[in-house]
């Protein structure tokens, strides 16, 4: 599983990063065959509260499953996105079951 992360309007540090990464690779738990997972984070308006936007695109054969979420961290940003894209690989998985 590839991960890209991409930081607009701002560098993101290595902790950041490593954050990401761990999360991200808790979701290959919930489906095994992901090819790449892209993380876009943006600062929408500086200096106010619920400000940092994350997004989060999976990969998979056949689709492609997105979500997003405006928190005030990252973190947190990160945290309900794979908490959000853990109930659709699921719900991907069941589809593909029942075929």
């Amino acid at each position: 599983m590839e991960v890209k992360i991409q930081s607009i309007h701002f560098d993101a540090t290595e902790q950041l990063k490593a954050f990401i990464e761990k999360k991200t690779a808790k979701l290959e738990k919930s489906y095994e065959d992901i090819q790449t997972v892209e993380v876009q984070l943006k600062v929408v308006k500086p200096a106010t509260a619920m400000n940092k936007e994350t997004s989060i695109t999976v990969m998979v054969p056949g689709s492609r499953l997105f979500v997003e979420k405006v928190c005030d961290t990252f973190e947190e940003g990160i945290d309900l996105c794979v908490d959000s894209l853990k109930v659709q690989l699921a719900k991907f998985k069941e589809k593909l079951r029942n075929r």
